[in-house]
């Protein structure tokens, strides 16, 4: 039990107890280095006392810590004191996106897709760094007080589920995947399925899959395809519930490929709710979701037993005689003596497995083996005997080998979407983008109109994707369609409804987005602009402004901030001699001391010259626009003679001239 008070690590200062996971107590703690309030995570004695467990948990924590993005909790340390093992997280006031749900009973199409786009938006950066969360849940997505969406305990998961903890520890069962619930392996698209369970709540208030045991559960999401969202809810858009659909495909390869391609559908859905562009891939016959057979389910129904009952105590296996007098015994276990009692087989050793299946293991890992090794014969020889001409020599209709289209990355489809969108898009899959002007399309100003290599072909990183845009100059554009001042503009302007346009300036650029899209407007051109009233990287300006009624699907126009203009002067010229305006006293020859200062203080020259114009002086970087040329010079009185003839020398006195100077813009 941590003491209110404690310190930990020379820094935190534990305050008070803020939340209880199943691996661990959350606390809000003070960083007193840095004087900001902070969030702690601090493990649980049971697994802190597991090594192994320990040095997953802070591989996977570090791993999390190089992740900075708006829409992740950041980790800021890690680290352990007589014992005691802690993660310091950034504290987001708000609450759980699950307590938020239960809150509303559920949440409203344009806000559950916002959300989904900004938690995929934090999973899209964790992806890129090879992060995979692994336990994306309601309970796992804070929304702040301000109503930004982060995603946290990034690699907690993983630590956890290479342990075998219970489910009451790692989360419900009702938000794994079907490779996850296997035991098998889980990569992004594995968080995308989690994520559409949760976009499936958010929309109907209720879990897709629910049943009397974990176990139960878990069988249903391996073999029991979605519900429809529109079961519950009628009125859920067709291009969302297909999106949900989707998301939550059995197999891997028939989901969303990534974060970005789930984000592009979610922008869109937005924009038009209603239309059916949500690609979804029709599963071969042979893969088809059947019900299992009924060795398959004995099989299936003993993976699944590492998933426990949420209510149940983690519980070791203790072997009894009976079950170690032989083999018959155990093999006349029935399922339904697991579903009565599953703590009974929820830890086995390999021993134990060997010893039930053994036998048969051998022969279908013989099977496998020989399949497996002719068909990598088939392909290799395919290969082969295609590049040496047995198989022809099929080309395409540029001649090009169309064996060669699968290498490479995939180039994804971005026709329909903004420009900014579009290039957004390629150039985070490492696409170069080349925009091409289209003045003939009807399509309004800056949406692509298509694009070249065509999507779905692949092509290596780094390689050229050609976007055609449109100008809005095309005979078909909606500028064209009905003439300025016309009866048929009047009415037609007046039946579509007036969107608001919200306030996006001072916003990170993709936060603007979102909101813009969530408003029910596109994004037009995003302009960077220099400024030092707003930050780097935020919007500067929005047309239209902020407040004004603008038509559905119409384009804003954003500045984003560079910050200050970096500008640079310089200087290139002669000094003249002081002027008789300037130093009537002044003759030529006598030395000057010459000091050329810029108005920031820096020094451009400091010498004596005693002929002029001296020069030339040359000055280049210079960061202000002005400076000053100071020149001093001594002269000697006259004597004078007093009223009794007294003679008195003259004095040597400086006199100093000062010439304002301006510097030309570099």
């Amino acid at each position: 039990m941590i003491k209110m008070g404690t310190v930990m690590g020379d820094r935190y200062e534990i305050l008070e107890k803020i939340g209880t996971g199943g691996m661990s107590d959350v606390y809000r703690a003070k960083d007193h280095k840095l004087n900001r309030m902070v969030a702690m995570k601090i493990l649980r004695q049971e697994f802190a006392e597991n090594e192994n467990f320990v040095s997953k948990f802070r591989t996977e924590a570090q791993a999390a810590a190089g992740l900075m993005h708006p829409n992740i909790v950041n980790v800021y340390d890690v680290g352990d004191e007589n014992g005691v093992y802690y993660i310091v997280m950034e504290l987001v006031d708000g609450i759980t996106l699950k307590k938020y749900i239960e809150e509303k009973n559920r949440l409203t199409v344009r806000e559950a897709v916002s959300i989904t786009i900004q938690v995929a938006m934090g999973l899209e950066a964790a992806h890129r760094n090879n992060v995979i969360h692994r336990d994306i849940k309601p309970q796992n997505i804070m929304i702040s007080r301000e109503g930004k969406v982060k995603v946290t305990d990034f690699g907690i998961a993983k630590a956890a589920t290479s342990n075998t903890i219970t489910s009451n520890v790692m989360g419900s069962v009702h938000y794994t995947s079907p490779e996850q619930a296997r035991g098998g392996y889980s990569d992004a698209k594995s968080d995308i399925y989690s994520l559409g369970v949760t976009l499936f709540e958010m929309l109907t208030g209720r879990v897709p899959f629910n049943g009397d045991t974990t176990v139960a559960i878990a069988i249903k999401h391996i073999q029991e395809p979605i519900p429809s969202v529109r079961k519950y809810v009628p009125d859920v858009p067709l291009s969302v519930e297909k999106i949900v659909l989707k998301c939550c495909q059995k197999s891997p390869d028939r989901r969303y490929q990534s974060a970005s391609e789930l984000i592009r559908d979610l922008k869109q859905s937005l924009i038009t709710p209603d239309e059916d562009f949500v690609h979804l891939v029709d599963p071969d016959e042979e893969n088809a979701t059947r019900i299992a057979t009924e060795k398959e389910d004995r099989e299936l129904r003993r993976e699944l037993q590492r998933y426990p009952d949420e209510d149940e105590p983690p519980v070791r296996r203790v072997k009894k005689k009976s079950e170690t007098s032989g083999n018959g015994s155990r093999k006349k276990r029935r399922i339904d003596d697991l579903e009565e009692d599953p703590v009974r087989r929820r830890y086995h050793d390999e021993d134990d497995l060997e010893e039930e299946e053994g036998p048969e293991i051998e022969k279908v890992t013989l099977i496998l083996g020989v399949i497996v090794g002719i068909l990598v014969l088939v392909i290799l020889l395919f290969v082969f005997g295609t590049k040496a001409g047995f198989f022809g020599n099929k080309t395409n209709g540029s001649g090009q080998d169309s064996s060669v289209g699968t290498s490479g990355i995939e180039i994804p489809d971005v026709s329909g979407t903004s420009f900014a969108e579009a290039k957004s898009i390629l150039q985070g899959k490492g696409f170069t983008v080349v925009k091409e002007d289209d003045t003939e399309s009807g399509k309004s100003r800056n949406t692509v109109t298509g694009q070249e290599p065509v999507a779905g072909t692949f092509a290596p990183s780094g390689s050229e994707v050609k976007i055609r845009v449109a100008t809005g100059n095309g005979a078909g554009s909606s500028s064209a369609t009905v003439p300025s001042g016309s009866s048929a503009s009047a009415s037609a302007s007046a039946s579509v409804q007036k969107v608001k346009v919200p306030n996006v300036v001072n916003m990170p650029e993709d936060t603007a987005v979102a909101t813009l899209i969530e408003a029910g407007l596109r994004v037009g051109t995003i302009t960077p602009v220099s400024s030092a009233e707003v930050k780097a990287d935020t919007i500067s300006r929005q047309a239209p402004a902020a407040g004004e009624e603008a038509d559905p699907n119409s384009l804003v126009n954003l500045e984003i901030s560079t910050g200050p203009e970096k500008v640079s002067y310089y200087f290139d010229g002669t000094i003249a001699a002081p002027t008789s305006q300037e130093a009537s006293d002044y003759t030529a020859g006598v030395p000057v001391q010459i000091i050329f200062i810029a108005s920031d203080g820096t020094v451009i020259l400091n010498t004596t010259a005693t002929e002029f114009p001296y020069g030339p002086v040359t000055a280049h970087g210079l960061k202000v626009p002005t400076g000053a040329i100071k020149m001093v010079y001594t002269v000697t009185t006259p004597d004078t003679v007093d009223a009794n003839g007294n003679v008195t020398p003259g004095k040597s006195e400086q006199r100093t001239v000062t010439r304002a100077v301006s510097f030309t813009k570099e």
